[in-house]
């Protein structure tokens, strides 16, 4: 009989992780530091850019350089990693995206800043993978799942205080530009002075899209769904509440909100998904997003309270898609198809993110900021309806992957590394 340990859910079993969290600690900072700064600059940018008196239209396709950026960071980053390695990789791509910042402060350019937003999202993208790589290498196998898990809650934590971070100083200013860069800095030392060995390099894979959508035409859907929509939602939200006529604190609040809603729904969606299936948890997340997309539409501008629930209920639902999307893939993957699939999942992901930036912005000039959540809506009415009629049209598979988290997609590694069966694959 095996003694109880008693005291706080938390510490049950901790003397297991111990070592494991010695080796990841000073990984789990830098990825700390560098997502808080990650946090405060996409919500500092728009907000900027809002004072500065650019077009909603300008800051959203601004959002949409970003994502793009962030496309061609992740496929390109290895290739760097193989030619100078991870540490001046790590290095070089923070440099990057510290002088990128500060650059913002000093040339109040459209043109200029949409260009800086290129260089950003390919640095972020490079230096999430970085991050990420070296957590799973360090983490066991049989302790991968619970790792991961702190990692997201590291996730969840530091962009929340990067949102906050926003009140520090006046958006207007040089400070903020400033912290963001040094946050960045920052997060260079912990990493470069871990003891931790470096990870193998990130492996390149051919993508298949034709074979993918072949595979599961509602996952290739929802992901660029989960684009158009959520896209739009992180490039100008900001935007949105400062339109409202509301304080730079409750933008952070608001999308502070968003997040940690989003988060907590993230284990409860996926066990209910585990039970009644992907598709008809997909649907219902989608549902949940029109209703929460209509919800904000019609009743955020009648006071704050009614804007913070609404994006409660956004985070809920529509948080809830891509990783749904993702799993339901994975049911009918094959082992030896499952690195492809995943990788084409977050370009499809990307390429909604980089045309829905640059739609809801334009319904916005011309039905008020309310009407980003009224495009939201329609893109999950839509796919709602898609997922209802692949319901109908396809049998659900027999044998079913494990559900796994995936609150907001970062990096290819981390959605290939996360997936029970590339772990399986790892331990041969």
């Amino acid at each position: 009989m095996h003694a109880r340990v008693r005291g706080p859910l938390g510490y049950f079993k901790v003397w297991a992780m111990k070592s494991v969290l010695t080796s990841v600690g000073a990984l789990l900072v830098s990825a700390a530091v560098l997502l808080a700064g990650g946090g405060l600059m996409s919500t500092l940018i728009a907000v900027r850019a809002q004072i500065e008196g650019f077009p909603v239209e300008a800051i959203g396709f601004m959002t949409s350089a970003y994502f793009a950026g962030f496309i061609f960071g992740c496929f390109g980053t290895p290739h760097l990693v193989k030619r100078v390695g991870h540490v001046r990789v790590f290095a070089a791509l923070s440099a990057l995206i510290a002088a990128a910042s500060l650059t913002h402060a000093i040339f109040l350019s459209i043109p200029i800043w949409i260009g800086l937003r290129v260089l950003a999202g390919f640095g972020f993208a490079g230096l999430y993978m970085l991050i990420e790589s070296w957590i799973n290498e360090q983490a066991p196998n049989d302790k991968r799942g619970q790792v991961l898990s702190i990692y997201r809650m590291v996730d969840l934590g530091a962009v929340t205080v990067g949102q906050f971070m926003l009140n520090l100083a006046g958006p207007g200013e040089f400070v903020l530009f400033s912290l963001v860069a040094i946050l960045i800095c920052a997060a260079i030392f912990p990493i470069s002075l871990s003891a931790a060995k470096a990870p193998a390099a990130v492996t390149q894979t051919s993508l298949n899209l034709k074979k993918l959508i072949k595979t599961s035409p509602l996952a290739v859907v929802g992901c660029f769904a989960v684009g158009l929509a959520n896209g739009s939602f992180w490039g100008v939200a900001p935007v949105f509440v400062q339109q409202l006529g509301h304080p730079i604190v409750m933008v952070s609040t608001f999308m502070s909100v968003v997040i940690f809603s989003g988060a907590m729904l993230q284990w409860p969606a996926g066990f209910i998904s585990d039970k009644i299936g992907r598709r008809a948890v997909l649907i219902m997340s989608s549902i949940g997003g029109v209703g929460a997309g209509l919800f904000l539409w019609q009743f955020a501008p009648v006071s704050q309270n009614m804007m913070l629930i609404g994006g409660a209920l956004y985070g809920m639902f529509a948080m809830q898609i891509y990783g749904m999307s993702a799993a339901h893939a994975n049911d009918f993957a094959e082992p030896h198809e499952f690195v492809a699939i995943s990788g084409g999942l977050l370009l499809i992901y990307g390429l909604g993110s980089v045309f829905g930036p640059s739609t809801a912005p334009v319904l916005m000039s011309q039905y008020g900021p309310s009407a980003l959540f009224a495009f939201t809506a329609g893109v999950h009415f839509l796919l709602a309806a898609y997922a209802s009629y692949r319901l109908v049209v396809r049998r659900v598979p027999k044998q079913k992957t494990d559900y796994v988290t995936i609150p907001r997609p970062r990096s290819m590694n981390l959605i290939l590394r996360a997936d029970p069966r590339i772990v399986l694959k790892r331990r041969k």
